[in-house]
Protein backbone atom coordinates (compact mmCIF):
# COMPACT_ATOMS: atom_id res chain seq x y z
CA UNK A 1 0.00 0.00 0.00
CA UNK A 2 1.35 3.41 -1.01
CA UNK A 3 0.02 6.64 0.42
CA UNK A 4 0.23 9.84 -1.62
CA UNK A 5 0.09 13.33 -0.12
CA UNK A 6 -0.14 16.41 -2.33
CA UNK A 7 0.91 19.91 -1.35
CA UNK A 8 1.62 23.26 -2.95
CA UNK A 9 -1.83 24.32 -4.04
CA UNK A 10 -3.21 27.78 -3.37
CA UNK A 11 -4.60 30.98 -4.81
CA UNK A 12 -2.67 32.69 -7.60
CA UNK A 13 -3.40 35.39 -10.16
CA UNK A 14 -3.67 34.59 -13.84
CA UNK A 15 -0.21 34.44 -15.38
CA UNK A 16 1.36 33.29 -12.14
CA UNK A 17 3.04 30.04 -11.19
CA UNK A 18 2.67 27.25 -8.66
CA UNK A 19 4.61 24.08 -7.97
CA UNK A 20 2.72 21.07 -6.72
CA UNK A 21 4.42 18.23 -4.88
CA UNK A 22 3.25 14.69 -4.18
CA UNK A 23 5.11 12.69 -1.58
CA UNK A 24 4.75 8.91 -1.70
CA UNK A 25 5.16 6.67 1.33
CA UNK A 26 7.10 4.12 -0.70
CA UNK A 27 8.42 3.17 -4.11
CA UNK A 28 6.19 4.07 -7.02
CA UNK A 29 6.09 3.20 -10.71
CA UNK A 30 4.36 5.37 -13.31
CA UNK A 31 2.79 8.51 -11.90
CA UNK A 32 0.46 11.24 -13.06
CA UNK A 33 -1.44 14.36 -12.18
CA UNK A 34 -5.19 14.66 -12.75
CA UNK A 35 -7.55 17.50 -11.96
CA UNK A 36 -11.25 18.01 -11.41
CA UNK A 37 -13.05 21.33 -11.59
CA UNK A 38 -16.47 21.88 -9.95
CA UNK A 39 -19.22 20.33 -12.04
CA UNK A 40 -16.77 18.73 -14.44
CA UNK A 41 -15.34 15.28 -14.89
CA UNK A 42 -11.83 14.42 -13.78
CA UNK A 43 -9.30 15.00 -16.53
CA UNK A 44 -5.70 14.06 -17.04
CA UNK A 45 -2.99 16.70 -16.84
CA UNK A 46 0.39 15.01 -17.20
CA UNK A 47 2.12 11.70 -16.61
CA UNK A 48 5.67 10.45 -16.20
CA UNK A 49 7.12 7.01 -16.67
CA UNK A 50 8.63 5.20 -13.66
CA UNK A 51 12.20 6.30 -14.50
CA UNK A 52 11.36 9.81 -15.67
CA UNK A 53 12.41 9.05 -19.23
CA UNK A 54 8.99 9.61 -20.79
CA UNK A 55 6.47 12.35 -20.09
CA UNK A 56 3.15 13.19 -21.69
CA UNK A 57 0.77 16.14 -21.32
CA UNK A 58 -2.81 16.90 -22.14
CA UNK A 59 -3.05 19.49 -24.91
CA UNK A 60 -4.40 22.30 -22.74
CA UNK A 61 -1.27 22.42 -20.55
CA UNK A 62 1.47 21.72 -23.10
CA UNK A 63 4.19 24.36 -22.95
CA UNK A 64 2.95 25.68 -19.59
CA UNK A 65 3.22 22.74 -17.18
CA UNK A 66 6.15 20.44 -16.49
CA UNK A 67 5.99 17.12 -14.67
CA UNK A 68 9.06 15.65 -12.99
CA UNK A 69 9.97 13.19 -10.28
CA UNK A 70 12.71 12.53 -7.76
CA UNK A 71 12.72 8.81 -7.06
CA UNK A 72 15.31 9.17 -4.31
CA UNK A 73 12.82 11.35 -2.46
CA UNK A 74 9.72 9.42 -3.61
CA UNK A 75 8.31 12.74 -4.79
CA UNK A 76 6.41 13.84 -7.89
CA UNK A 77 6.24 17.46 -9.00
CA UNK A 78 4.12 19.61 -11.28
CA UNK A 79 5.49 23.00 -12.19
CA UNK A 80 2.63 25.16 -13.45
CA UNK A 81 3.43 28.39 -15.26
CA UNK A 82 1.27 30.95 -17.10
CA UNK A 83 -1.73 29.80 -15.11
CA UNK A 84 -5.20 30.56 -16.42
CA UNK A 85 -8.56 30.75 -14.61
CA UNK A 86 -9.58 27.56 -16.42
CA UNK A 87 -6.77 25.72 -14.60
CA UNK A 88 -8.75 26.12 -11.37
CA UNK A 89 -9.43 22.65 -9.98
CA UNK A 90 -8.53 20.13 -7.33
CA UNK A 91 -5.32 18.47 -8.48
CA UNK A 92 -4.75 14.81 -7.68
CA UNK A 93 -1.59 12.78 -7.73
CA UNK A 94 -1.81 9.15 -8.85
CA UNK A 95 0.58 6.20 -8.91
CA UNK A 96 0.38 2.88 -10.71
CA UNK A 97 0.65 -0.56 -9.12
CA UNK A 98 3.26 -1.59 -11.68
CA UNK A 99 4.61 -0.61 -15.07
CA UNK A 100 4.84 -1.93 -18.60
CA UNK A 101 8.23 -0.19 -18.90
CA UNK A 102 6.92 1.46 -22.09
CA UNK A 103 5.80 5.05 -22.48
CA UNK A 104 2.63 6.02 -24.29
CA UNK A 105 -0.67 7.87 -24.26
CA UNK A 106 -2.16 5.18 -22.03
CA UNK A 107 -0.34 6.88 -19.14
CA UNK A 108 -3.02 9.58 -19.22
CA UNK A 109 -5.79 7.05 -18.54
CA UNK A 110 -7.03 7.06 -14.91
CA UNK A 111 -7.54 3.29 -15.01
CA UNK A 112 -3.76 2.84 -15.06
CA UNK A 113 -3.47 4.09 -11.49
CA UNK A 114 -4.32 2.26 -8.32
CA UNK A 115 -3.16 4.80 -5.77
CA UNK A 116 -4.57 8.30 -5.42
CA UNK A 117 -3.89 11.26 -3.16
CA UNK A 118 -6.51 13.37 -1.42
CA UNK A 119 -6.01 16.36 -3.72
CA UNK A 120 -4.85 19.95 -3.40
CA UNK A 121 -6.90 22.98 -4.47
CA UNK A 122 -5.54 25.33 -7.13
CA UNK A 123 -7.45 28.54 -7.70
CA UNK A 124 -6.46 30.99 -10.43
CA UNK A 125 -8.08 34.41 -10.27
CA UNK A 126 -8.58 36.59 -13.34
Amino acid sequence: QVHLVESGGGLVQAGGSLRLSCRASGRTYDMAWFRQAPGKERESVAAVQWNGAYTIYTDSVKGRFAISRDNAQNTLYLQMNSLKPEDTAVYYCAASLGTTYYGGAYLLEPGVYGYWGQGTQVTVSS
